[in-house]
């Protein structure tokens, strides 16, 4: 018995040396002065100054690849109905034929899996059958959501 209290008297001992040690550990740690965080602001605000227009300038070009992409994703959708149905959608029926059926009898779809998406810029593709630049035409305006501009604002169609 009198060994089973020593040896519990050794482990609290043992206990409060290392908790001492610790508190004595914390002590010696210390933070970063106010002077030294101002600084590796100061750094980072420089280096975020340098880095941020080129990607904001990449962000233009990677909305117009997507529109693109996007159009000729559409074109395919159109071509399916196409091939079901023996014509492109009218104007009046537009793109949602490729995912509701318009009342057509020969009509097998979906030909999309989701719903006829936004262009990058959050508005709706337009669709123009007849088409001035091809059987069909669909197209974005652009950031802008106006007919011409220059790039961001460019117009994107299937016929480029």
């Amino acid at each position: 018995m009198f060994r089973a209290e020593a040896h519990r008297g050794k482990d609290n001992l043992r206990q409060a040396e290392n908790t001492s040690m610790k508190q004595r550990n914390l002590k010696k740690q210390r933070g970063f002065s106010l002077m030294e965080l101002l600084i590796v602001m100061v750094i980072l605000g420089l280096i975020a100054s340098l880095v941020g227009p080129k990607l904001f300038g990449k962000l233009g070009k990677a909305q117009q690849k997507t529109a693109k992409t996007q159009i000729e994703m559409l074109m395919a959708a159109m071509d399916g109905f196409r091939l079901d149905v023996g014509r492109y959608p009218t104007q009046q029926e537009g793109l949602t034929a490729l995912v509701t059926n318009p009342g057509t009898e020969k009509w097998d779809g979906a030909y999309l899996k989701k719903a006829v998406p936004n262009d990058p810029w959050g508005n709706p593709y337009q669709y123009r059958n007849p088409g001035e630049h091809g059987e069909v035409d669909i197209y974005s305006y652009g950031q802008d959501n106006q007919p011409g501009g220059e790039k961001e604002n460019a117009d994107i169609g299937s016929w480029e």
